[in-house]
Parts: C-alpha cells; sequence; structure tokens
C-alpha cells in the first residue's frame, strides 16, 4: 500500500464525492440543524454509545433490516423537539420525488439524532415546534462547502469549559478511498487538555487545522475530569462517510470504530449523561481491492478524522450575545 495520505481539497465531509450539508440556524432560540444529503440514496449504519440518546428511525439501519439505503441524515438541536427536523426534510423531499417507492407512494429515509440545548441562554418560549421549518431550510441549504463552528446542529453546543460547534474533516487513504466526518459536539467533557489551549485530538492535527498547539505538556488529575454535569445539556452526535462500497455491515462497524474518535478528542466520552451516536454512510463508488485491509483502516481512519472534526468544531465556535460559554477563540487565540 502507497504511503502517502492527506485530507481532502475541502477538509469536509463533502470530500465524499456525491454529498452535500446544509445548516439552519435560530440565532434567537440558540438551536439548529445540520443535514447530510446523497445525490443518490446511500448506505447506512448507526451505533450508540451514550447513555442518554435521542434518536429516530434507527432501528431500520440493522444491519438484519430490509431498507439498507437512506436519502438523508439530521444532526438536530433541541432534545426531543429536535426530533421533528427529520420531518421537515422529508416533507420537502417528497416534494422532489425522492424516497423509498412503495407502490405508488414515495417514503424519504431520514433518520436523524438529536442534543441537549435547551440550557444555553437562547429564548425557548416559542409557540411552536420550530425544528421542523429548521429542517426544511437545512436541506434548501445543502452545498457542497459549508461553514463550521457555531452553525446548524452545533449553534446552540457548549461543553464542560468551552462552546461546542460544528466540526468537520476528511482524510484520504493511500488506497484512494476518503473517509470523512461531521460532528455537532455538545459533550458533557472537555476537548481540549486542563484549560486548554491544547486539543486532546493534537496527535492527529493535519496542517494547523485546529491552530496547530500541538499536545499538551501536562495533564490534569485523570480521576476528576472536569464536565458540566449539573447542567444535564450533553451529546455528540456525528456522521462518518466514505466513498468506499461498503454493506450496512460494514458501515455498521465503521461507526463503531469512529466512536474511538470520540474518546480521543473528549475528556471523558460515552458518559450516561451523553446520548454519543454516530452514523455511517457509504456512497459505494470506490469498491475495496482488499476487503480485510480496506476496512481495518477505514475503521483507523475514522477514528482519526472524526477526532479532527471534533476538535474543528471547537476551534471554529464564534462568540454571540447571552453565550454560556467562552469560545476558544476568545480564550486562546
Amino acid at each position: 500500500m502507497p504511503e502517502k495520505s492527506a485530507p481532502g481539497p475541502r477538509n469536509l465531509i463533502t470530500d465524499v464525492a456525491g454529498l452535500r450539508v446544509g445548516n439552519a440556524e435560530d440565532p434567537h432560540i440558540k438551536t439548529g440543524v445540520t443535514v447530510l444529503l446523497g445525490d443518490q440514496p446511500f448506505t447506512c449504519g448507526v451505533h450508540v454509545m451514550g447513555g442518554a440518546p435521542g434518536t429516530r428511525e434507527t432501528d431500520l439501519l440493522a444491519p438484519d433490516k430490509t431498507v439498507e439505503q437512506v436519502d438523508a441524515l439530521v444532526l438536530s438541536g433541541g432534545s426531543a423537539f429536535g426530533l421533528d427536523a427529520p420531518s421537515g426534510v422529508a416533507d420537502a423531499l417528497r416534494a422532489q420525488g425522492r424516497g423509498f417507492k412503495v407502490g405508488d407512494q414515495l417514503v424519504p429515509i431520514v433518520p436523524g439524532a438529536i442534543l441537549f440545548d435547551l440550557i444555553n441562554g437562547g429564548d425557548k418560549n416559542w409557540t411552536e415546534n420550530p425544528y421542523k421549518r429548521l429542517g426544511a431550510a437545512a436541506l434548501a441549504n445543502t452545498n457542497e462547502d459549508f461553514a463550521l463552528g457555531s452553525v446548524g446542529a452545533g449553534t446552540g453546543a457548549t461543553t464542560a469549559n468551552l462552546k461546542g460547534g460544528l466540526g468537520s474533516a476528511s482524510f484520504t487513504l493511500p488506497s484512494g478511498h476518503t473517509v470523512a466526518a461531521l460532528v455537532a459536539v455538545n459533550a458533557l467533557g472537555s476537548a481540549v487538555v486542563g484549560d486548554g489551549p491544547q486539543f486532546w485530538a493534537a496527535p492527529f492535527e493535519q496542517t494547523a487545522e485546529f491552530g496547530g498547539k500541538g499536545v499538551a505538556q501536562h495533564y490534569p488529575e485523570p480521576h476528576v475530569p472536569p464536565t458540566k454535569l449539573a447542567a444535564h445539556a450533553n451529546t455528540t452526535i456525528g456522521i462518518i462517510a466514505t466513498d468506499a462500497t461498503l454493506t450496512q455491515a460494514q458501515c455498521t462497524r465503521l461507526a463503531t470504530a469512529a466512536h474511538d474518535g470520540y474518546a480521543r478528542a473528549l475528556f471523558p466520552a460515552h458518559t450516561p449523561m451523553d446520548g454519543d451516536l454516530i452514523f455511517a454512510a457509504s456512497t459505494g463508488k470506490n469498491p475495496l481491492t482488499d476487503p480485510i485491509a480496506d476496512t481495518l483502516y477505514l475503521g483507523h481512519a475514522a477514528a482519526t478524522v472524526m477526532a479532527r472534526a471534533i476538535a474543528r468544531a471547537i476551534y471554529h465556535a464564534s462568540d454571540e450575545p447571552n453565550d454560556a460559554q467562552p469560545t476558544w477563540a476568545a480564550r486562546h487565540g
């Protein structure tokens, strides 16, 4: 196998050809929605490791289920209210003539996951659930280029000691396969070592993509890490995508491997109060040449690229009125 590998040209999940991302947010509420859309339906799996998940249509992604492909994936703020966001996406896709054909009906398959951002300084006294509207707006905004930080599902996100956000990163393996991540970071724990500025993900950084501060020289007491436990406002939700041709079972394995990226970039991760979840998406455009070696390296790349995406989410967060937490840039930039 050749030795050269590098981030894709955008360093975004859209470096996987055929995928687009759209964001929509409401700054008054401090929340938002992110949609991953495929030009064509794509194979999908999921793995949940957090103790408090909130999901829609994840049961059908199990390897033994009939429907193997989905039209879009949704990451949303809003806790259980945010589960309405995929409905807005599904309605819009149906109007576009997309969906799983059942007789003369089209049923768009749109799994989704939510994070808790209801206690973050925004005005949550809405009279009508805003997430269906935000889901449709995010779908309408899908493009190959998109912003990171305080946008989409990352708009109102926080961590233990810094503002959270939306992150993405990509990597092209020596085999020619691209692996990329998209993640909304609202973790119970922290993405930085101590008070920062170094990120836990620093060993995997590419081309100073989150500040180039290097690895920490000193590490805090590991047994009682900083958390926002009292706020009960957590969950990191993400997507790992590849152009490699994978089955639904292989996508599930890829999602499982990608959770190592959470553990490498967040301290602590996968807690009882987080709903940590990762979807895995395969566009199937690039066949495997060595199924054993290729899937091994895909899984390893999934973990490292997810860790990088998490750090980029924090790095790109921007200051907004009434923020509950400072941004990394305000403290260290």
